[in-house]
C-alpha cells in the first residue's frame, strides 16, 4: 500500500510541478501584469481544493453504502484507476512534446485579450486534473490493498517531499535525470500498476460470484511468495501472483495484449502523419 501511494503521489506531483513551473515561468518573464501571477496561484489553490473535495465525496458514497454496495463501490473506483492510469500515460506519449508551447499559447490568449480570469481557469484545470487522477488512483489503490489511512497520509507527505527535490533535479537540464528518462521509466512503472489494478478488479469478479474461481495453475512462491513483505509490493506495484488462477492469467494476457496493440496503433498513427508531413 505505501509503495503504490508513494509512487502515484510522486509522480502526479512532479507533473503537477511541471505545468504549474511552465505556467508561472512564462508569466514572470512575459507578463507586465503583476495581478497575472495572483490569478495562477488561486488556480493552483482552486484546483487542490477541488481535488480534495471529489476525495471528501468519494469517501462519503462509500460510507453510506451498505457493506456489499461498498464491495461493488470499490471495484469500479479500482476499474476506473486502472484505466485512466492506460489513459494517462498514453495522452503524455502523444501531447507531451507539445504541452509547453500549447499552454503558453494558452497564455498569452488570455493575456492579450485581458481576460486574467482564464490564467485562473488554466491553472485551475491543469492542477485539478492532477489532483482528481490522484485522488480516483489512491482511492483505487486503497480499495484493492484495503489499506489504512495512516500508510496513506504518510505515502503522500514523503511522496511530495521527493517530487519536490526529484522536480528540481529535472530542472537542472538532464545533468542527474532528463525528462525523457524519467517520463519513460514511470509511464512503464505505471503500466504494470495499472496491470495491478485489474488483477485486483478481477479478484473482486471472483468473489462475486461474476467469474469462476479456479484451482492454481501453478505455484511459484519458491521464486518469489507474494505474501512476504518484499512479495506483497511486487505484487502490489505488477500484479504478480505466485499462485495464479486462470482468471488471473487471462486478465493478464488481455490487458497486456491491449496495451500492445495500442502502442502499435499509436505508432502506426504517428508513422502516417510524418509520412504526410
Amino acid at each position: 500500500m505505501f509503495a503504490q501511494t508513494f509512487f502515484i503521489v510522486w509522480r502526479e506531483s512532479i507533473e503537477a510541478l511541471l505545468v504549474i513551473g511552465i505556467l508561472h515561468t512564462w508569466l514572470r518573464h512575459s507578463s507586465q501584469n503583476p495581478r497575472a501571477l495572483r490569478f495562477l496561484w488561486a488556480g493552483v489553490c482552486a484546483g487542490i481544493g477541488a481535488a480534495l473535495i471529489l476525495s471528501f465525496v468519494l469517501q462519503s458514497i462509500s460510507n453510506l453504502l451498505p457493506p456489499e454496495g461498498q464491495d461493488y463501490f470499490q471495484m469500479a473506483l479500482i476499474l476506473i484507476a486502472g484505466i485512466l492510469i492506460v489513459q494517462m500515460v498514453f495522452w503524455m506519449r502523444q501531447h507531451g512534446k507539445t504541452l509547453k508551447n500549447q499552454l503558453e499559447n494558452d497564455l498569452s490568449d488570455q493575456l492579450r485579450s485581458g481576460r486574467l480570469w482564464g490564467i485562473f481557469g488554466l491553472a485551475l484545470i491543469a492542477v485539478m486534473r492532477e489532483g482528481t487522477e490522484t485522488v480516483l488512483f489512491l482511492q483505487g489503490v486503497f480499495a484493492a490493498t484495503r489499506g489504512n489511512s495512516n500508510t496513506v497520509a504518510g505515502g503522500v507527505i514523503l511522496a511530495i517531499l521527493a517530487a519536490t527535490a526529484s522536480y528540481a533535479l529535472l530542472q537542472l537540464g538532464g545533468r542527474f535525470l532528463s525528462w525523457k528518462v524519467f517520463f519513460r521509466l514511470t509511464e512503464t512503472m505505471l503500466l504494470f500498476l495499472a496491470c495491478a489494478l485489474m488483477v485486483s478488479a478481477a479478484g473482486y469478479l471472483v468473489s462475486f460470484g461474476i467469474l469462476p474461481y479456479t484451482d492454481p495453475l501453478w505455484d511459484s512462491a519458491a521464486l518469489l511468495d507474494d505474501t512476504t513483505r518484499f512479495g506483497a509490493v511486487i505484487a502490489g506495484m505488477t500484479g504478480y501472483r505466485s499462485m495464479p488462477d486462470n482468471v488471473t492469467l487471462a486478465t493478464w494476457l488481455v490487458y497486456w495484449g491491449a496495451i500492445a496493440s495500442i502502442f502499435w496503433l499509436q505508432g502506426t498513427r504517428l508513422n502516417a502523419r510524418e509520412r504526410k508531413a
